[in-house]
């Protein structure tokens, strides 16, 4: 049996969508984006979704409308993707790495007051692995300190915080629609926002900073998506709740049915729907196996896993000095995420629970 970490869920309709953009003779910005931007920001509960390129320049664009340049901090999370910190760096400006609760990997309310300097303009909070950070306390914190708060929602879709769904819960929110995502477009990303403001300023940074056509107000990026990505989109978009209830009940029969001491499992937290992007759990010294030995152990069984994320943010070499972050270093040594997506199926997932236990 082989078993995927990441698999996307494509078929006949993201096929069909596409043939039909191909068909229109409009391959470049046109309106299935409109009507994608629409859909999103409707799903989301916000007035406002700007579709780009990728998860990253989602992130760098939404920086740049915040505002963030030269001079200021960012403080972000010390675990998680690579791209939360270098979208700050393309904006010139400084990452300050704040440490994550054990519980659930999501970035500290505390540490982030802890990090706030005066040169601090933005928090971007990440909902890891598809479970929504404390978005009420990083609000509080934002609110006290007069910062921007953005969501990195790019392992989030559909995550929601005491019934308000990621996208909705920051001053901006990031998506990635990356192949291995909760929905997929191949690459493609999206902003949302209730600001009007924020809003048109995206339009222009991704459009050359164009206020008008051939009329260039500031710097601006070509960071568009097109329309072959939005029809896959909106035929994703439509499915996503089905792929999320997959994901949960993937996770919920590990949950059950992973029994070998020495693995701590993921947990969700009260008033957060998680979504799963990742199942990720966590190897101790009480597991007759490393985290590495464990890991060739199920691949050499056909059982795709991978490590989210191996390096914390504050001991990555392009951010040598950085302030030790704990948590987060101990989480990457001891992370292991195995397949959740919605296409594994019940008896590859009894598979896996019984190759994990095994061990024993």
């Amino acid at each position: 049996m082989h078993i995927p970490i990441a698999q996307p869920s494509l078929g006949n309709e993201e096929s069909d969508a596409v043939l039909a953009v191909l068909a229109s003779g409009m391959i470049a910005q046109g309106p299935e984006t409109v009507a994608f931007e629409e859909e999103f920001a409707a799903y989301c509960g916000v007035p406002h979704a700007v579709a780009v390129s990728n998860g990253t320049t989602a992130l760098h664009a939404a920086l740049l409308a915040a505002g963030v340049g030269p001079g200021d901090e960012v403080v972000v999370p010390a675990f998680t993707f690579f791209a939360t910190a270098s979208a700050v760096s393309m904006c010139g400006a400084v990452p300050v790495f704040a440490d994550v609760d054990p519980a659930n990997a999501t970035i500290d309310p505390a540490d982030i007051l802890a990090k706030v300097t005066p040169k601090t303009k933005t928090v971007i909070a990440v909902h890891l692995y598809g479970q929504p950070c404390d978005a009420g306390a990083v609000r509080d914190v934002c609110d006290e300190k007069g910062l921007v708060f953005i969501e990195d929602a790019a392992q989030a879709h559909g995550a929601e915080y005491h019934g308000t769904r990621t996208g909705a819960l920051g001053d901006l929110a990031c998506f990635s629609f990356y192949a291995t995502k909760n929905m997929a477009t191949g690459e493609g990303g999206m902003v949302t926002t209730a600001s009007d403001d924020y809003d048109q300023h995206l339009r222009r940074i991704i459009n050359h900073g164009q206020s008008e056509k051939y009329l260039h107000t500031e710097l601006g990026y070509n960071y568009r998506m097109t329309d072959i990505n939005a029809a896959i989109g909106r035929v994703q978009l439509a499915k996503l709740d089905g792929f999320n209830r997959r994901r949960q009940e993937n996770a919920a029969y590990y949950n059950a049915h992973i029994t070998a001491p020495g693995l701590v499992l993921p947990s969700v937290a009260p008033g957060r729907t998680h979504v799963w992007h990742q199942y990720s759990l966590q190897v101790t010294g009480a597991f007759p196996l490393s985290r590495d030995e464990l890991m060739a152990h199920l691949r050499e069984r056909g059982i795709g896993c991978a490590v989210h994320y191996p390096v914390a943010l504050s001991r990555q070499p392009f951010y040598a000095g950085a302030v030790a972050c704990p948590v987060a270093e101990a989480l990457a040594a001891s992370v292991l995420s195995i397949p959740v997506h919605p296409g594994v199926t019940d008896e590859a997932r009894a598979y896996v629970c019984e190759t994990i236990n095994g061990v024993i």
